[in-house]
């Protein structure tokens, strides 16, 4: 699988069909690939109706679901002899094209490409089938240039790419602050400079941006520049909460098969639970994940922040989506979505059930 060249001009709107292809989650680091890591199955173990199943992700603190769940084994303990095929992306668009080609099964992914993968096959091919964290997004300044937010005015700010999920964040804040953009140019009150994750830091230091809009752990590896956090996306949502990263799945493979998708889901609803009781232990195994994916682990100063500001938790949030995709169309990115049917949380309010946890609620976007 290789990653989706992104598009880097939108000449007019007679496009906006394709547009949602810029709609991503924020990656930082590896091309799509496979992860390489390989989960031991017992001799004895039980295998479910498939022999394997695909699964995709990023190497990103906001995946840090499936980062844990695969290094500690916990998802592949739940699958008993059904092995984990695991591929990381580093852009939403080529996770949504290995969906829709078939060759992955399930993928941790942002709100805006789970709507666009959702949309551009008109409902038919993916589902959103449960929620895997929230937060972990900032907008980080220089301090020299911006003290305060009516300074970001006539200031260049970055986001990861024209249409992602933290570009929309962005206009939408501007928007609310009276002031102008031009959305495709990125030109107008304040330059919205996209700028891919991974040369962020360096654009920052060398003045070429007065700050960004970005996920975890880019807006901590700027603030470890000497960049200071002006103000936390959590911040503007009702209880501090939005999501950042769902579970989607190929309904084809829900329907072939629901108890491959069920295990998945267990190990998942599992792997946040052991997070939450344990999470200088989850942060020291997210990080030896990164390490093997990218050969680097991140220092301290980066991760220690970084985490602190993710929350991992089964419900997708789903009214919350729901306004996310209703600031892109506010913002002329997107054609107004149907999104009637994106979930199905049947699944996972079972597991949920089983575990004695609360069911959660698709805000009236599940399926019939």
């Amino acid at each position: 699988m290789s990653a989706a060249r992104p598009l880097t001009t939108l000449r007019t709107f007679a496009v906006i069909a394709a547009l949602p292809l810029l709609l991503t989650a924020c990656g930082y680091g590896a091309e799509s690939t496979d992860d390489g890591k390989q989960a031991e199955v017992a001799a004895d173990a039980k295998q479910l109706s498939a022999d394997e199943v695909n699964i995709g992700y990023f190497p990103n603190l906001t995946h840090a679901t499936a980062l844990v769940g695969v290094q500690e084994g916990l998802l592949q303990k739940e699958l008993g002899g059904t092995r984990i095929k695991a591929s990381t992306f580093n852009a939403g668009p080529s996770e949504i094209e290995a969906l829709n080609s078939g060759s992955l099964d399930i993928g941790w992914i942002g709100p805006s490409p789970a709507i666009n993968g959702y949309t551009k096959a008109a409902g038919k091919n993916l589902r959103i089938i449960s929620g895997s964290a929230s937060g972990g997004v900032k907008l980080v300044v220089n301090p020299e240039k911006v003290k305060s937010l009516k300074d970001v005015k006539g200031k260049k700010i970055a986001t990861p790419q024209l249409g992602n999920t933290q570009d929309v964040a962005l206009l939408n804040w501007i928007s609310e602050q009276g002031w102008k953009v031009d959305a495709e140019s990125g030109k107008g009150d304040v330059s919205v400079v996209r700028t891919d994750n991974s040369i962020t830091p360096d654009a920052y230091k060398s003045g070429s941006i007065d700050g960004a809009w970005v996920p975890e752990p880019t807006a901590s590896k700027l603030v470890a520049q000497g960049a200071k956090v002006l103000l936390d996306e959590a911040d503007l949502w009702p209880d501090k909460k939005f999501v950042i990263t769902n579970i989607i799945v190929r309904q084809d493979f829900l329907k072939k098969h629901p108890d491959v998708v069920e295990a998945v889901l267990r190990g998942s609803v599992k792997t946040n639970e052991w997070i939450n009781a344990n999470p200088d232990k989850a942060k020291a195994a997210a990080n030896e994940a990164l390490k093997g994916l990218s050969g680097k682990a991140l220092p301290a100063d980066v991760i220690d922040p970084a985490w602190k500001s993710i929350t991992f938790l089964d419900d997708p949030l789903a009214a919350t989506l729901d306004t996310e995709a209703e600031h892109a169309v506010k913002a002329g990115l997107l054609e107004k979505p149907d999104l009637k049917g994106i979930y199905d949380l049947a699944p996972l309010n079972e597991v949920l059930k089983a575990e004695g946890k609360d069911e959660v609620d698709d805000a009236g976007l599940g399926v019939k």
